[in-house]
C-alpha cells in the first residue's frame, strides 16, 4: 500500500503526465484527420490568381499587371484570370505590345472575364484581350470598339481573326460574342450534376454571369461533386487568390482617372488663387499646392488637349484680374467662358471623357465661387487691412 506521503509526492507529476498524454492524443488526431482530408484532394488542385483591370489602363495599372504576369510564371499558379472593366488604355503602344507579348508567351493560361454585368472591354484594352487564351463576357457586358490595331501584326497577326473588321468600330454583347465565337462555349445537354439542360440553359452557361461561374468552367479550375441536404452540388477544390493594387498604387490610379484629375486640378488652382489675394499665408495655400501637384500628376498621365488646358489656366488669370478690381466684371465673364470651353474639350479620347456630373460640378462651382465667394473674400481682405491700419495709427 502506497503511503499518503509518497502518493502526495507523486500526485503532481502524474497529473502533468496525464495532461500531456491527453494533449498529445488530441493534437495527433487533429493532424491525422487534416492529413487524411488532404489526401482525399487531388494533388494538383493548386490555386488560380485573379487580377482586376478596372478603369483606364494607365502606367500604374500596367506596371502592376506586368509584374503579375511575371510572378504567375514562378509562383505555381494554375492560371491568371484578368477581370476586365476598362474602356481604354492610356499607355504607349510600345508598352501595350510588351504586355501583349507577356500574355502570348506565358506558360500559364491567361484567361479574361469581362464582368460583372455592365462592364466593358473597349479600345486598346479589347486588343489586349484578344491575345488571352480564353475570353468570357458576362450578361450585360460588352466587348469591341478596338479602333485601329496597334499590336504588331507580325507577332500577333490580325487580332480577333474573322471578327477584326466587325469589332473595330462595333461592340458586341454576350450573346453576339458567343455567336461570333469570341467567347469559347461548349454547349452540353447534361451538366456536371447529371441534370438535363434546355437550349436556353445551355446558352446561359456560356454567359458566365459571375466570376465563380467563369472559374468553374475553366480547365485550370478543379471542382468535385458533394452531397448536401439540397442535393448534389459542385464544390471548388482549387483555391482562388485575389491580387490587387497596393494602397499607394490604388491612390495614384484613382488620381489618374479623368474626373478626379480634373477636379483636383481646378481645386488646387482656386485655392492658390484665393490664397494669393488673402492676407498672410494660411492652410488654403498649403492644401492648394498639394492638391495641384496631385491633379498635375493625373493630368500628365492622361491624354489631354493642350489648348484646352491652357484655356483653363488663362481663365484663372482672368479671374485674378477682376479680383483686384473688387467686383466681378468683364474679365470674370471672359474667364468663365474660357473655363467652360477648356472643361468640355479637355480630354480628346471619347472613352476618357468625363460625364456631365464632374463637368457640371466644376463649372457651377467656379461660377458660384467667383460671383458669390470673391466679393465676400475681397470685403474680408480690405476690412482686415483697414482694421490693421487703424490700430497702427
Amino acid at each position: 500500500m502506497i503511503s499518503p506521503r509518497i502518493f502526495s509526492a507523486l500526485r503532481r507529476p502524474l497529473i502533468c503526465l496525464l495532461a500531456s498524454f491527453l494533449c498529445f492524443s488530441f493534437f495527433s488526431s487533429v493532424y491525422l484527420s487534416h492529413a487524411s482530408a488532404q489526401d482525399t484532394q487531388p494533388e494538383n488542385a493548386g490555386f488560380v490568381e485573379v487580377f482586376e483591370v478596372s478603369g483606364l489602363l494607365d502606367e500604374v495599372l500596367s506596371d502592376v499587371l506586368s509584374n503579375a504576369l511575371d510572378e504567375v510564371q514562378r509562383n505555381g499558379a494554375r492560371a491568371l484570370i484578368l477581370q476586365v472593366n476598362s474602356k481604354q488604355a492610356v499607355i504607349s503602344d510600345a508598352e501595350l505590345n510588351e504586355i501583349a507579348q507577356q500574355i502570348k508567351n506565358s506558360t500559364v493560361p491567361i484567361d479574361v472575364w469581362v464582368g460583372p454585368s455592365g462592364s466593358s472591354a473597349h479600345g486598346k484594352v479589347a486588343q489586349l484581350v484578344s491575345v488571352a487564351d480564353s475570353v468570357g463576357v458576362s450578361i450585360g457586358s460588352t466587348i469591341g470598339n478596338t479602333g485601329v490595331q496597334v499590336l504588331d501584326s507580325n507577332i500577333f497577326g490580325k487580332i480577333w481573326g474573322e471578327n477584326h473588321d466587325l469589332l473595330q468600330s462595333n461592340t458586341l454583347g454576350w450573346e453576339q460574342a458567343i455567336e461570333k465565337e469570341i467567347v469559347q462555349c461548349e454547349k452540353v445537354e447534361i451538366d456536371e450534376l447529371g441534370n438535363p439542360l434546355t437550349p436556353e440553359q445551355q446558352l446561359a452557361r456560356c454567359a458566365n454571369p459571375t466570376l465563380g461561374d467563369f472559374l468553374v468552367s475553366r480547365d485550370s479550375f478543379i471542382s468535385e461533386i458533394v452531397s448536401t441536404d439540397q442535393g448534389p452540388r459542385l464544390s471548388p477544390l482549387t483555391q482562388t487568390k485575389i491580387r490587387g493594387l497596393s494602397l499607394l498604387d490604388q491612390l495614384m490610379h484613382t488620381i489618374a482617372s479623368p474626373p478626379v484629375a480634373y477636379l483636383l486640378l481646378i481645386s488646387g488652382l482656386i485655392l492658390l488663387l484665393f490664397e494669393f489675394f488673402s492676407i498672410g499665408i494660411g492652410i488654403a495655400g498649403a492644401i492648394g499646392a498639394v492638391v495641384l501637384a496631385l491633379g498635375s500628376y493625373g493630368i500628365a498621365a492622361l491624354p489631354v488637349r493642350l489648348w484646352a488646358l491652357i484655356l483653363i489656366l488663362i481663365s484663372m488669370v482672368a479671374f485674378a484680374v477682376d479680383i483686384q478690381t473688387v467686383v466681378p466684371r468683364f474679365w470674370t465673364f471672359v474667364g468663365q467662358l474660357a473655363f467652360i470651353f477648356g472643361t468640355v474639350f479637355l480630354y480628346p479620347e471619347p472613352s476618357a471623357q468625363m460625364s456631365w456630373i464632374p463637368m457640371t460640378a466644376g463649372i457651377v462651382g467656379i461660377f458660384v465661387l467667383m460671383f458669390r465667394g470673391m466679393p465676400i473674400m475681397i470685403r474680408g481682405r480690405f476690412a482686415t487691412t483697414k482694421i490693421a491700419s487703424q490700430s497702427t495709427s
